[in-house]
């Protein structure tokens, strides 16, 4: 399998760049809990072993590479609530936590790389969007394996204040049983309202 290489940290390092972040999300397509997005600026010099875009690694391996990269990276991680996405729809809400985890970094970087096809509007720092960045970007696909161990970790608590939904397994994702559990159970606190199948759950339970 391919691995992201350091071939836009490389070219913005010989253009002057200092601290590079990348950026990515994890959380857009579930029905409940929060979106996530970390933003990572690697030390170029010591890159953990085995960074790869998150989805093709075990739960297992992300874990150990994610405790390395945050041995040897600065990391921030954000989050949008459940109620923002509701509010201002599942892509600002992306945009707002990416924004927020450049904005917890300890110092602002001098660029950021950006998983997917748009930027955010209000960083705080220059960018570049790449599409695919967390296949072929190594900053990107060190953010996507942070953002994901700690999303589903935070599912993992939600499941167990919220027992049958199964999001200790499907993270929130429409899964089966997900959807099995939201007819019988009725959508959570942490359900999104404004996604189809939770908004048709409760409409018919209104009428």
């Amino acid at each position: 399998m391919k691995r992201p290489s350091l071939t836009i940290e490389q070219e913005l390092r010989a253009s002057g760049a200092r601290r590079i972040a990348g950026v990515d999300e994890v959380g857009r397509g579930p029905l409940a809990g929060p979106v996530t997005a970390a933003a990572v600026v690697l030390d170029l010099d010591h890159i953990p072993d085995a960074i790869r875009d998150s989805k093709t690694l075990s739960p297992n391996r992300r874990e150990t590479i994610c405790a390395a990269i945050l041995q040897s990276a600065e990391v921030a991680v954000a989050h949008a609530s459940v109620e923002e996405i509701d509010e201002i729809n599942i892509l600002q809400a992306t945009f707002l936590a990416m924004t927020r985890a450049l904005n917890k970094l300890g110092e602002i970087p001098d660029f950021a790389l950006v998983d997917g096809q748009r930027l955010p509007k209000d960083m705080p720092c220059p960018g570049r969007a790449v599409i695919k960045g967390d296949a072929v970007c190594m900053s990107i696909a060190a953010a996507s394996i942070v953002a994901k161990v700690t999303r589903d970790r935070l599912m993992w608590d939600l499941a167990q204040q919220y027992p049958g939904y199964g999001w200790e397994t499907n993270a929130g994702y429409g899964s089966k049983s997900h959807m099995a559990a939201l007819q019988n159970l009725g959508p959570s606190p942490h359900h999104r309202r404004s996604f189809k199948p939770v908004h048709n759950i409760l409409y018919q339970e209104k009428s």
